[in-house]
């Protein structure tokens, strides 16, 4: 059985939870079509995310990567197809705020996931739960640990496959806030799963 390395991120930008903690951890062991499971939690620190990410590929040795990210105010599962050789956005959760700044200098502009996103983003329209291609990782925490960890395996040389997606948010944050959009933890583990198990259909 091949490995996945499936991460999320702890709460992060006044959020109480995170659901993309919830998910990996409730995954963690489990076996998934061809895949078994490995699940870590990445802190949302620019110095730290990064670093944590490609530590845990380097133990685990994964044939895949799958990294979440929480898109409040999406409503929509969205797998990412780029991620860009640039650092901003709002403070992390060490108060730390980057403009314009490359995440490698010497670094290609982008990398476009290794994923098959499109595959992914058909198997879930026909379980009836709402997805679609983003064109956007952003340039917060999310796009930084999926370029960097594009930019790791492109470097190495690896034939892993890597990539990012973005999930809605849960019931227990729009409670919180009702101008949210959210989903059930139930529907997005099994959008999560669903994506896993046709990897290599």
């Amino acid at each position: 059985m091949k490995t996945l390395l499936l991460t999320g991120f702890v709460p992060f930008l006044g959020h109480s939870v995170n659901p993309t903690q919830r998910v990996a951890e409730e995954l963690d062991g489990k076996a998934i079509g061809d895949y078994q499971i490995k699940s870590a939690i990445l802190p949302v620190e620019f110095s730290k995310s990064a670093e944590r990410l490609i530590k845990h590929f380097e133990e685990i040795k994964p044939d895949v990567v799958i990294s979440l990210g929480l898109a409040a105010g999406r409503h929509l599962i969205t797998p990412e197809r780029i991620a860009i050789n640039c650092r901003d956005g709002e403070p992390d959760n060490q108060g730390v705020k980057l403009q314009d700044q490359s995440i490698r200098l010497d670094g290609p502009d982008g990398y476009f996931s290794t994923l098959p996103i499109r595959r992914f983003v058909d198997t879930l329209q026909k379980e009836g739960l709402p997805a679609d291609i983003s064109n956007t990782a952003g340039t917060y925490l999310c796009n930084n640990v999926m370029y960097s960890m594009l930019d790791y395996i492109k470097e190495k040389e690896l034939n892993t496959r890597a990539g990012f997606i973005h999930i809605p948010a849960s019931f227990e944050l729009t409670v919180i806030n009702n101008k949210l959009p959210g989903w059930s933890h139930h529907d997005l583990v099994k959008a999560v799963k669903k994506m896993i198990e046709v990897l290599d259909k």
